[in-house]
């Protein structure tokens, strides 16, 4: 028998990358299907288009690097890298965003580090850091969930809009937007931290029509619908518990501890928790196999360290969600904290 080297992630049980990264998308389906109800078709466009881009991508890097394509395109990591920044990203954003942050994430974050388990930071997260950065306007300007919005924007409008600019009756985004009453110029973090700063009370911030929910119109279902999934990933045993939980227990204690003390300055737990990226960003970005802490009581300290840079960014930081800047900032200290938590060799 030959002797198979293989780079990480690696599992212990008989699971191939490919298939670990198809149980992924397939258990962050509940989370596509809400987000579309929610936020309409752009969505799913925004998907497919990017997944066969960042194929198309991948089998051009391969080839550029004398490698034979099938063998990247078949591990489904490009898959899971084009569905994580499509979802993150406005529904109707135009196309070349898209783009630009596949081009950031295939060919930079990851094949210029040497490919599929060598990347120092997770690819899709740089994508979307690199476009908030650059273009925050665009990656800002999500649209009125379902419930909100007056009218229906239908399938061929959010084609339209993606692909031109303009929908189906010659109106650009903006447009579309303010036809709405401008009711998600921000989503309800950016909304909520934009009020606090303006000097308004935590009061008059959620007596906004966006907060008739539990955490913001839309978003506490999309956030609850991305939970399920992560538990069904724990189920199967394709990520480890350690890191979401430590996430989620070390930003609602820190979200606890703020709003008993500051509650007129902070948000509360519950919008903490359902809304924005939390829960994908718990059980689906953190936990990426390759960029993640590898040791348990790594990943315990790893998970806790997100948590609370999303609560430090979210509340007085620059940026509305945190989630991809807290995700990255711990990719930096991983080797840190693998050495420092490494287990001891047995016998020694």
């Amino acid at each position: 028998m030959a002797f198979f080297i293989a780079s990480s992630p690696h599992a212990h049980n008989r699971r191939s990358t490919a298939d670990l990264m198809k149980w992924v998308a397939l258990a962050a389906l509940p989370g596509l299907a809400t987000q579309t109800y929610f936020f309409g078709w752009g969505t799913i466009i925004q998907l497919l288009f990017a997944i066969v881009l960042a194929m198309t991508l991948e089998g051009l890097v391969m080839l550029l690097r004398r490698r034979h394509p099938m063998s990247a395109l078949r591990d489904n990591s490009a898959l899971v890298t084009a569905w994580l920044l499509a979802v993150a990203i406005p529904p109707l954003s135009p196309w070349w965003l898209v783009t630009i942050g596949l081009i950031f994430a295939i060919l930079i974050a990851k094949h210029l580090y040497g490919g599929i388990g060598q990347n120092l930071f997770n690819p899709a997260m740089v994508a979307y850091v690199v476009l908030l950065v650059s273009f925050p306007v665009q990656m800002t300007s999500w649209v009125a969930p379902a419930d909100l919005q007056p009218a229906h924007i239908s399938l061929g409008d959010s084609f339209s809009l993606i692909f031109s600019g303009f929908n189906l009756d010659g109106m650009s985004l903006q447009q579309v937007r303010t036809g709405i009453d401008g009711v998600t110029m921000a989503t309800p973090l950016d909304s909520f931290k934009t009020g606090i700063k303006a000097g308004h009370t935590a009061q008059e911030v959620l007596a906004k029509p966006q907060y008739s929910g539990l955490a913001g119109v839309g978003w506490e279902w999309v956030n609850l619908a991305y939970l399920l999934g992560g538990l069904l990933l724990l189920r199967l045993r394709v990520i480890h518990w350690h890191i979401p939980v430590s996430f989620l227990v070390s930003l609602g204690l820190f979200s606890c501890a703020f709003f008993l003390f500051t509650p007129g300055e902070t948000a509360s737990p519950v919008i903490h928790m359902l809304s924005g990226a939390t829960m994908i960003g718990a059980f689906f970005i953190a936990t990426d196999p390759v960029s993640a802490s590898t040791t348990n009581k790594g990943r315990l300290v790893y998970g806790a360290l997100i948590g609370a840079l999303v609560f430090i960014i979210r509340s007085w930081g620059g940026f509305p969600d945190g989630v991809a800047f807290a995700v990255l900032l711990a990719n930096m200290c991983v080797p840190m904290i693998d050495y420092y938590t490494k287990p001891r060799t047995y016998g020694h």
